[in-house]
């Protein structure tokens, strides 16, 4: 997969962060229009249907024989589970606090890219995955009002790790797939297994179908989910999976700001310090270590890895 330049990788990453951040506010809004799981599996869905016009072009690049597996492992972890539990989960607790939650993700992409797929664990870049992770942690502690449900935080760390290792997996077999058919197809597979499931379990007359309800969902479809997923999975393929999961520690950021101003939370010190301590670790995981004097510089995997 062809590298992205510096350019375009901050425009791929500030696109990200805002759109899942604005994700999570969102999505907590419509389920006030609409049940859970029917929620879920209609917006992932209408993404991967959407996203089906623009993959159909390369149909010679499916090649569904042989890899419908790494398809369906990617839409079990990626969609069904990360998804379902997201979406059931964020009902019991703050937009903004289940987010935070989930995105202790990054940390387990660090250590899962460095036991699964061989990337580089240097001591800045594990100092730096603890603080991230600490600062998330310090933010979860008090930086809403409110109970916090065990369900919720339950379903929020099952986000988390489905997540974290379908990321990894992603990064480990991403070559032998064609990018846009696989964030196509996992958005197809998973929307019907969820659709068919709330189906079962939910009734569609609970779907209020007015303009607020549409108007949110479309926007969670076309950019939070289907152009998102496509960024995500563009940045995870031209550099390292733990690095680029190391700024989506801003994404609950966005979220708890949004939650701020459009929900009723309150700013905290817990939030103010969490900020610092996910700048820190932002800054850790991405800094170079320098080359000893005497020695013959050595390729660093972190700047150089480029799968094609």
């Amino acid at each position: 997969m062809k590298a992205l330049s510096k350019g375009q990788t901050a425009l791929f990453l500030a696109f990200l962060i805002l759109m899942w951040g604005v994700n999570w506010p969102l999505s907590k809004f419509a389920l006030n229009y609409a049940p859970p799981i029917l929620f879920s599996g209609i917006r992932t869905l209408i993404a991967g249907l959407l996203l089906l016009v623009v993959a159909l072009p390369r149909l010679r690049d499916l090649r569904w024989k042989q890899t419908w597996k790494i398809y369906a492992i990617s839409a079990i972890l990626n969609i069904i589970l990360f998804y379902g539990c997201q979406t059931i989960g964020i009902a019991y607790m703050p937009a903004g606090l289940f987010s935070a939650i989930v995105f202790l993700q990054p940390v387990l992409v660090g250590f899962l890219s460095w036991l699964w797929v061989g990337e580089s664990m240097n001591p800045l870049k594990a100092v730096g995955l603890i603080l991230g992770c600490a600062g998330v942690a310090t933010i979860s502690a008090g930086g809403f009002s409110g109970s916090i449900s065990v369900i919720g935080i339950v379903l929020a760390l099952a986000s988390a790790v489905s997540w974290g290792v379908g990321t990894v997996y992603v990064k480990k077999v991403g070559d032998r797939v064609d990018p846009i058919w696989l964030v196509t197809i996992q958005l197809i597979m998973g929307g019907v297994v969820m659709t068919a499931v709330g189906t079962g379990t939910e009734s569609w007359g609970d779907i209020t179908w007015n303009a607020t309800f549409i108007g949110v969902l479309l926007f969670i479809c076309i950019f939070a989910i289907a152009l998102s997923w496509l960024c995500f999975f563009r940045l995870v393929g031209s550099g390292e999976a733990s690095t680029v999961g190391s700024y989506t520690f801003l994404i609950p950021l966005v979220s708890i700001i949004l939650s701020v101003l459009f929900m009723g939370e309150s700013v905290t010190v817990n939030l103010i310090i969490g900020l610092v301590l996910i700048v820190i670790s932002i800054l850790l995981v991405n800094r170079t270590p320098k080359e000893k004097s005497g020695h013959t510089p050595v390729m660093n995997i972190d700047t150089k890895e480029v799968h094609s």
